[in-house]
């Protein structure tokens, strides 16, 4: 999907107009183009900027998604958007270890970070071995998983960088089995007004000049990672959303003062 003209490695995948006052990036007609242009942009740096910006809490979110999965030893892992493989990482490293954890992305520079630090098997180890994740290139929107196949589906801070999250919560249903869980890891706005305050002026001040630095990113991300959050869907619809796709009695955990937010629902 990635262009290969001197024009668009050039151009910014998301312009000060695209991310204006009033302006949504999620309305944009080419998103998956931008999105998968501004995650390739980033990944040598995106998860040195994770733990820098959530002050470390991003990986105690995404064990935090693992325990909420409620994992059973047979159960398979499809991991969508896995990004660098974090969160496939914990599902595999977890302390109940699934039999298996695929992980899918359609930004290929992200996929090859997520290869290169995958589990090795220790051979000296008295416990079993953690599964090695498999990364393959897909679409959330369009995944290469049969019907009814896996037992959890995750995505963690991507629902709202997918052109159509709904459509994707459809696939996430189409691919679970009868007692399969969806885990849903996402950034929110937290409902305490002081907390939601200072959060504001990190998040959307701070954050966007120190991550791109870091990453000596000119595409626009973390203009954009910001400005996403605000313009998606509140707690409120998330849940809708997850209804009308099917998954019954869906439930909501707060992490971190609710800067971040954990959702989970049931596949009958």
């Amino acid at each position: 999907m990635t262009s290969d003209t001197s024009t668009e490695k050039n151009q910014p995948a998301w312009s000060d107009n695209d991310l204006a006052p009033g302006a949504d990036p999620h309305a944009a007609a080419d998103k998956a183009r931008r999105v998968e242009q501004m995650f390739a942009a980033i990944a040598h740096a995106y998860d040195l900027n994770n733990r820098l910006h959530s002050m470390w809490r991003d990986q105690a979110w995404r064990r935090a998604a693992v325990r909420l999965a409620e994992l059973k030893p047979s159960d398979a892992v499809l991991d969508v958007a896995c990004g660098t493989g974090d969160l496939a990482m914990a599902f595999a490293n977890g302390p109940v270890r699934p039999r298996q954890v695929i992980g899918v992305d359609f930004t290929l520079p992200m996929l090859a970070v997520a290869q290169n630090k995958r589990s090795t098997p220790n051979p000296q180890s008295s416990t079993p071995s953690p599964p090695r994740p498999t990364y393959h290139a897909a679409d959330a929107m369009r995944l290469p998983i049969a019907d009814r196949s896996v037992d959890v589906v995750s995505i963690a801070f991507g629902i709202r960088n997918v052109a159509d999250p709904a459509a994707a919560m459809r696939e996430f249903h189409r691919v679970l089995r009868p007692g399969g869980r969806l885990i849903v890891l996402e950034f929110s706005t937290p409902t305490n007004p002081l907390i939601r305050f200072f959060d504001r002026i990190y998040r959307e001040r701070v954050m966007p000049i120190t991550a791109s630095l870091i990453a000596r990113d000119k595409s626009g991300a973390y203009k954009y990672l910001p400005k996403s959050v605000n313009t998606f869907t509140d707690r409120a619809g998330m849940l809708d959303m997850m209804r009308t796709a099917g998954f019954n009695d869906p439930v909501i955990k707060p992490l971190t003062f609710g800067v971040a937010v954990c959702y989970r629902g049931g596949r009958v």
